[in-house]
């Protein structure tokens, strides 16, 4: 069902056609002149507007230009009187949809009409997100008992429109959960919108999430629709919430608050039609008590709280999720096929993997790459060992300075997860924007 604006000066029509459109279910508003739509359409989002072209003062023709011009995403419908059908062609050269002569013929073919401009607005929707859309169905266990009060909790929430909070160590598939949420809910047929908050420069986030006005800041050379308004009817899920700066915390409870938004440099108060689902791998309770995050915002987001257990805490989904991940790698790499040995088999299923599947994925694809057949042996896997006790204390040498140091231990991290940005901000015990932010620091490639 759709946002409606009907415009008409002629207060018969007027009725005539929102009374035909409310009964299919459409949410519809109406309008006497083009001046009062103008200011509808500012006030609030509409998904389609169905105006009349011969109206005293401001005409249906200036109101295509201005939607078409400022809100490039409605959809318009001229309603024309016989003889009027060359203005109503004009219209449909500048963006209109179609065109209905009036009289209406019946309210069948209104609703009709209104349903194919409806449904081509969703396609268009469909086609600015798919870039958005992550990969297909991926399973959240193969069965380990610590899931199984996971995967029921997931069940039951599902079906509600309760937020929920993910909570778990990087890695342990907080995305895959709330794509499950979203599959076993009752808008699995809408969006499913994922914006990690650690992985987009700060600068950036805020337009990200909610969208921006032409001109809105520098290099804002027309508008832009937000990720939670193209979540719209769908799940927005918003990874790394804990990495929000103060501003945007407010903003986004705001919107958890209200289910209105407006975008960046825009004054046009929009609808979140979105179930909300965050994730994060801080201890946002302790966050809080820091006065880092919000506590009016942790209680907003912790509706319905959820811990995915590490992989280490769920040994019976390791090999299984392990040959998953390697029957994909071996397809990126055009060699089907490949399969592990038993001393292979053993190593993955003892090891810790502190970085959980992102750790797991990286030692399969390094050993996929060293061997030379379709078998990976153990000799094939480098996998971090566990971690040792205490080291001694090394002998005083010159203080060096913490820049140098810090450096230092930048590139080590670097090393060591193979190149892995968010793994090495994971050892280090930073936030992936503060590692980004000091790479940039220190010139490190």
């Amino acid at each position: 069902m759709g946002r409606i604006l009907v415009v008409d000066d002629e207060e018969g029509i007027r009725s005539f056609v929102a009374e035909a459109l409310a009964v299919e279910g459409h949410e519809v508003a109406t309008a006497a002149d083009g001046r009062e739509a103008l200011r509808r359409l500012a006030e609030r989002g509409f998904d389609l507007v169905l105006t009349d072209l011969r109206m005293p003062g401001l005409d249906g023709m200036e109101v295509v230009r201005r939607v078409r011009a400022e809100q490039p995403e409605v959809e318009v419908i001229v309603l024309t009187a016989h003889g009027t059908v060359d203005s109503a062609v004009e219209a449909m050269k500048l963006g209109a949809f179609d065109y209905l002569q009036k009289p209406v013929g019946s309210p069948a073919e209104l609703r009709l009409l209104a349903a194919r401009a409806l449904e081509r607005r969703t396609l268009l929707a469909a086609r600015d997100r798919e870039t958005l859309q992550g990969p297909g169905e991926t399973p959240l266990t193969w069965g380990d008992p610590a899931m199984v009060p996971v995967v029921e909790a997931l069940r039951k929430v599902a079906p509600t429109n309760a937020t929920v909070l993910l909570l778990g160590e990087s890695g342990t598939g907080k995305e895959v959960a709330a794509r499950a949420i979203h599959r076993w809910s009752a808008r699995a047929a809408g969006p499913f919108v994922a914006v990690n908050g650690a992985a987009i420069a700060e600068n950036l986030l805020e337009s990200e999430l909610f969208g921006h006005e032409k001109g809105a800041f520098t290099g804002a050379h027309e508008r832009r629709r937000g990720r939670i308004e193209l979540a719209a009817g769908g799940t927005f899920f918003l990874d790394e919430v804990g990495e929000l700066r103060p501003e945007l915390q407010a903003k986004l409870l705001r919107v958890l608050q209200e289910n209105r938004f407006e975008r960046v440099g825009g004054t046009r108060t929009l609808e979140a039609d979105v179930r909300w689902i965050a994730a994060t791998n801080r201890d946002l309770r302790a966050e809080r008590d820091a006065g880092r995050f919000r506590e009016d915002l942790y209680h907003r987001l912790a509706v319905f709280p959820i811990r995915l257990p590490p992989l280490r805490e769920r040994r019976e989904d390791i090999l299984p999720l392990a040959r998953a991940l390697l029957a994909e790698i071996g397809a990126q790499l055009g060699r089907p096929g490949l399969s592990l040995s038993a001393a292979a088999a053993r190593r993955i299923g003892a090891a810790e993997w502190r970085g959980n599947v992102r750790e797991l994925r990286n030692a399969l694809e390094r050993a996929a790459i060293l061997a030379e057949g379709t078998a990976i042996d153990e000799p094939h896997l480098w996998i971090e060992p566990g971690l040792a006790g205490p080291a001694a204390p090394a002998a005083p040498g010159p203080v060096r300075p913490l820049a140098e140091m810090e450096r230092d231990a930048i590139e080590r991290a670097l090393v060591e997860s193979g190149g892995n940005r968010r793994e090495a901000a994971r050892r280090l015990g930073i936030g992936l924007r503060t590692l980004y932010d000091k790479l940039k620091r220190y010139g490190i490639g």
